[in-house]
């Protein structure tokens, strides 16, 4: 070892124009370098990761653990260039993350997921979401809505329908996520009497109520030298719509849902 330092040394004396110039070379390889070189307070040292988040409100962790969870998991294990697959199962809420080998960008990882994810066979009404990218400082605060005098469902209503679209006007925000509170809806309670009165099912009720709720196109009708657009509204808006929703008839008289059932604004 000795030997090669006296040979380098010798080799640097006999040869001082090259030491010199390659000392040189190297030095402004070095300022090069650092200047071009990215410099970030919180670099992103990570490995491509893709979150899938699924709602299922009302849900115990159980039933999405198996109608929700298990299906998507056995999807994404077909996803290629995959190191891993991990998942958290709650009270009406799934997340699962995809976890990349390092080289795969994050355009591939996602096109990967998304195709897999049109496979996925889930409960009706049951719509995965696939996380924008987040960096290590990607979310940058969480907040808590309070009030006195209001309840969780019209706070909810507030964060979804105010808030929401405030935040994401906001230059550079790419996701708002929403969690907790109380969904509205209508409940509608069956009379097992009246519905035995009328020979009528509760799969009946449901598919009349279902098939209700929207609204049709119609076409235009040029009269007089003006055009009229026909269609037909029926979506759905207060309890009063719902309870006024024809199921069956009996002889001439229709029965609507207020006949055999009470409809009652709830929450979720």
């Amino acid at each position: 070892m000795t030997k090669f330092i006296r040979n380098i040394i010798a080799f640097s004396l006999k040869n001082k124009f090259f030491t010199f110039f390659l000392t040189g070379v190297l030095v402004i390889a070095g300022i090069v370098s650092f200047i071009k070189t990215p410099i970030e307070a919180f670099p992103d040292v990570t490995n491509t990761q893709i979150v899938i988040v699924t709602q299922w409100p009302g849900r115990s962790a159980e039933e999405i653990e198996r109608f929700v969870t298990r299906p998507t998991e056995v999807a994404m294990n077909s996803v290629q260039k995959k190191t891993n697959v991990r998942s958290i199962t709650m009270f009406g809420l799934s997340v699962m993350k995809i976890i990349f080998e390092d080289d795969v960008d994050d355009f591939f990882a996602r096109q990967q997921v998304n195709n897999q994810l049109r496979t996925v066979s889930l409960p009706e009404g049951v719509d995965p979401e696939v996380q924008p990218p987040y960096g290590p400082t990607g979310e940058i605060f969480r907040y808590v809505l309070k009030s006195p005098d209001r309840n969780s469902r019209e706070l909810l209503t507030i964060q979804n329908w105010t808030i929401d679209r405030q935040l994401r006007s906001v230059p550079g925000v790419a996701d708002v996520v929403a969690f907790g509170g109380e969904e509205k809806i209508y409940e509608i309670q069956v009379n097992p009497t009246q519905l035995q009165k009328y020979d009528i099912t509760p799969l009946e009720v449901y598919t009349a109520v279902s098939k209700s709720n929207l609204n049709v196109g119609g076409d235009v009708i040029e009269r007089n030298n003006q055009a009229y657009v026909v269609r037909g509204i029926g979506l759905l808006d207060k309890p009063g719509d719902i309870e006024n929703i024809i199921i069956d008839q009996n002889g001439d008289a229709p029965v609507l849902v207020k006949h055999v059932a009470t409809v009652r604004e709830s929450a979720l």
